[in-house]
């Protein structure tokens, strides 16, 4: 069977993942998209989600912070502004940055028009920190 090549980075840590996959699902501001292999040429912005990355049998999850995707037949490139691998994330951190999360969302919902919180910053950091627990498998 034909695989693609998925290269994943960040700004900070370089290379987070280099390898041959099946099939990458991730979240584009378009919405879902499933890639494979001789998959046409695709230029798209990423939502903080749980990436799918399949491999044979397997199903891998990857923490993304938003970031760009490019895709040509033979290589999937991703420029995330954050990526994080299950080994690499604390439950803990997760739970207290969706717990602050949803505080300055639940503020903002209850602020005047003058209000300081950047909801967009809030709502983003709300996906990121789902994002770590559905790739730990954390209930949230």
């Amino acid at each position: 069977m034909a695989t693609i090549r998925l290269e994943l980075v960040t700004p900070d840590k370089g290379e987070i993942l280099s390898k041959d996959i099946d099939m990458l699902i991730v979240r584009s501001t378009a919405g879902e998209l499933g890639i494979l292999p001789r998959h046409a040429r695709l230029l798209t912005e990423l939502q903080p989600h749980a990436m799918r990355v399949k491999t044979g049998a397997n199903e891998d999850l990857v923490a993304i912070g938003g970031g760009f995707m490019e895709v040509t037949p033979e290589q999937i490139t991703i420029l995330a502004d954050s990526a994080e691998l299950p080994d690499g994330i604390d439950v803990d951190r997760a739970k207290a940055a969706m717990k602050r999360a949803e505080e300055r969302i639940a503020q903002y919902k209850q602020a005047t028009k003058d209000s300081l919180i950047d909801i967009s910053r809030a709502n983003k950091a709300l996906a990121r920190a789902k994002a770590r627990l559905l790739v730990k498998h954390v209930n949230f």
